[in-house]
């Protein structure tokens, strides 16, 4: 008898399988494709070595500006696609290892294979040679996250999904991106900046719903400014192949377009296939998220779940915190309050960047009454030696009555960087008058947020 079983080794899973058996718990944990999860695997991880490299391009063409010729004038430096793809892949079969290792030394017991609930405290696990072992435990933690969704289209199995894009034996000429969150947008980057000529289709009026509007309009701008051909009210209706073994999009206003490859990212949903016997699965919102109360349990009595398998923050931080808190409560006796979800800084990795931590304009508007609005759109100083006209763009949202500072936003380079730090800032509490009395460090991106004076507008909430 375990004390908890972790089924899904990825943020949240090892977290709580990890510190769980730091307090004395005997613990097993269940996995069946990879150790890390998502954000190791086929999320943060290889998307972020990906747009690293997609920054190289510009890097290289810049370099000119400051005097150093990196190659031939007439030619630009080509990229290896494979050993880019390989070396990715050698990196997080480390990371793979890294986890495991931590597991083990832990006390943390293994079980490779298709874990599924039988019952409250029990826990089948089928490795793939069809063996089968069954688990008990008096808690049981479901941590099994996400997987893409790709919308029911004619010819669906002719696209690609996002996991695709780490494991592609070929980097296509010309590919379509559907999709308007942040995947979408950080692939439509990603390949863009790896030579890829790329499309970037939406249904809606604008990518990046949920983010602050001034950013979701100057993303846009700078992304068709950098060769992104973006197309909103767009729906694509079926896919076909070409004779050229291409893929053909026919939209919904009757139009087509032909590319190599077309990517879907348009959204996730949470992976609970076959993960529950008749009559053992929990509540479920609509999407098919496990519903869980202030304290992560399930409606079902000692089955808990975390991370993106939920109805809360799909964010690897925020897996990493619910899977410890729920870990201390169920052994430590920790009756502290659960995570936090407001003020929860986040980025997205395309071409500006984009870094977050507040409320949107139109969130502060719904919760506050009248407020400062300042924003500060700068070419930084590293594109002043030459005739790159890459721009970044901050905003501070305010609260009138308080000063203080709710919302912060910025498009542009590093700017996950620098809004990580200014995170703390706005979670004590800081006002406006905290940011003007701290003096920038010069000359940087970052100084901007501390040195904006003159109100861009002011507007009433209520």
């Amino acid at each position: 008898m375990y004390d908890l079983i972790v089924i899904g080794a990825g943020s949240g899973g090892v977290r709580a399988a990890r510190i769980a058996a730091g307090l004395g718990a005997r613990v097993a944990i269940v996995e069946s494709r990879f150790f890390g999860g998502t954000c190791v695997n086929v999320g943060c991880v290889p998307k972020k070595l990906f747009a690293y490299a997609a920054e190289f391009p510009g890097l290289f063409e810049q370099a000119r500006d400051f005097g150093f010729e990196p190659g031939a004038a007439d030619q630009a430096p080509e990229l290896d696609w494979a050993r880019l793809r390989d070396n990715k892949s050698r990196a997080i079969e480390r990371l793979n290892g890294i986890y495991e290792r931590m597991l083990v030394q832990a006390g943390v017991e293994i079980f490779v294979g298709h874990g599924r609930i039988e019952a409250a405290n029990r826990v089948s696990v089928t490795a793939e040679d069809g063996t089968c072992e069954m688990l008990t435990g008096q808690h049981l933690l479901i941590a099994t996250g996400g997987k893409p969704h790709v919308p029911d289209v004619p010819g669906r199995e002719l696209a690609l999904i996002s996991d695709d894009l780490f494991f592609l034996p070929q980097l296509p000429r010309r590919v379509a991106v559907v999709g308007g969150g942040y995947i979408a947008t950080e692939f439509a980057s990603i390949l863009h900046g790896l030579g890829v000529q790329v499309q970037q289709l939406y249904r809606g009026e604008l990518f990046l719903r949920g983010f602050d509007e001034d950013i979701r309009t100057f993303v846009a701008e700078q992304m068709r400014e950098r060769g992104v051909a973006l197309h909103f009210n767009t729906d694509v209706t079926a896919i076909s192949e070409t004779a050229e073994g291409g893929r053909r999009l026919t939209l919904a206003d009757g139009s087509q377009r032909d590319v190599d490859a077309v990517f879907y990212a348009t959204g996730r949903v949470p992976n609970v296939d076959d993960l529950f016997a008749p009559g053992v699965a929990p509540s479920c919102g609509d999407s098919g998220a496990l519903r869980v109360d202030d304290g992560y349990a399930t409606s079902v009595p000692g089955i808990y779940a975390v991370g993106d398998v939920t109805d809360r923050v799909q964010l690897t931080p925020v897996a990493l915190a619910e899977g410890m808190w729920l870990a201390r409560a169920l052994f430590a006796g920790q009756t502290t309050p659960a995570v936090s979800y407001e003020n929860i800084p986040t980025a997205v990795f395309c071409q500006p960047n984009i870094g977050t931590v507040g409320l949107t304009e139109a969130d502060a508007r719904a919760r506050y009454g009248r407020l400062r609005i300042y924003t500060g759109n700068f070419r930084p100083l590293r594109y002043s030696l030459g005739d790159i006209q890459h721009r970044s763009l901050v905003k501070l949202i305010v609260d009138d009555a308080s000063d203080r500072v709710v919302g912060l936003h910025m498009a542009g380079d590093e700017a996950g960087e620098i809004v990580q730090g200014f995170a703390v800032a706005v979670n004590m509490g800081a006002t406006k008058a905290d940011f003007d009395r701290t003096l920038g460090i010069h000359p940087t991106s970052a100084e901007e947020f501390v040195t904006l004076r003159e109100v861009t507008r002011t507007v009433e909430g209520g």
